[in-house]
């Protein structure tokens, strides 16, 4: 097993607080400690102490598995559980969940993990992958992974720049970790939005997903909602990804297809 170091905990944090923009002082502040040992700790002439990294934690905004991981390099057990999807005690999240998206209708909606794999969906979800190869869609289903392949939505998708731009940003924002940073490097081999290209649709208050379906174009807007206050890493990293019409022809489409699956 291996032993954590001071010179791990060191590389750790100073990612992170690169990655959040932050100087030393302006850590040092938030955590409530001297940007002298915020630096001592950066350079692995300190070690930390839990209550330390727990402030640091809470001043970075980790997420529960990142502040887990954050304990782990410094030499500390993790805080949050990391129940199986299938759990028990996950019972009464999984039902009220699929409240949601049943009440969601006739709109599409789904509900994915940290990595993009989907957990549920809604009758609705069928609009979305219509025409996508059969071998991405064997379980697990990364949704992210259909959304942006070249034989996924991607040749559906009538403003792919602004869905793929959208697709990244909002996966970049989990890591690091070693399975998202190898998903960003699959779904980035597909291919990028143009260097400093803006949105080429826009609603003026939120890109949508411009679709090709049997029954016409469709414009949705997505809604993310998440469980912020949750202490289980799985149930932390749950998103319920709900789409609403962003125009009349959308919606009437929709519900079309909702009185064709009766």
């Amino acid at each position: 097993m291996s032993v954590a170091t001071t010179d791990d905990f060191a590389t750790v944090l100073r990612g992170w607080r690169t990655r959040r923009r932050l100087s030393q002082m302006d850590l040092a502040i938030e955590a409530g400690t001297t940007q002298r040992h915020v630096s001592f700790l950066e350079r692995g002439r300190s070690a930390p102490g839990r209550d330390i990294v727990a402030r640091l934690a809470d001043s970075l905004q980790l997420t529960p598995r990142q502040r887990n991981a954050l304990l782990s390099a410094a030499g500390f057990a993790p805080t949050h559980p990391e129940s199986a999807p299938d759990a028990p005690v996950l019972e009464p999240v999984r039902e009220a969940l699929q409240h949601v998206l049943d009440g969601h209708l006739p709109y599409p909606a789904m509900i994915m993990n940290g990595f993009g794999e989907l957990v549920a969906a809604n009758g609705a979800f069928g609009l979305l992958v219509e025409g996508v190869a059969p071998r991405l869609l064997e379980p697990p289903v990364n949704v992210l992974r259909v959304a942006l392949h070249p034989e996924g939505m991607a040749p559906r998708t009538v403003n792919l720049d602004d869905w793929r731009r959208h697709v990244l940003h909002g996966l970049r924002q989990r890591g690091p970790h070693p399975r998202i940073d190898a998903l960003i490097d699959e779904l980035e081999s597909y291919g990028l939005p143009a260097p400093g290209s803006e949105p080429i649709e826009s609603l003026g208050f939120a890109v949508p997903l411009h679709l090709r379906t049997d029954d016409g174009d469709v414009r949705l807007v997505a809604t993310i909602s998440t469980f912020v206050t949750a202490l289980d890493v799985t149930v932390s990293e749950l998103r319920l990804e709900a789409f609403l019409p962003a125009d009349r022809e959308t919606a009437e489409i929709l519900a079309r297809r909702s009185e064709a699956r009766g």
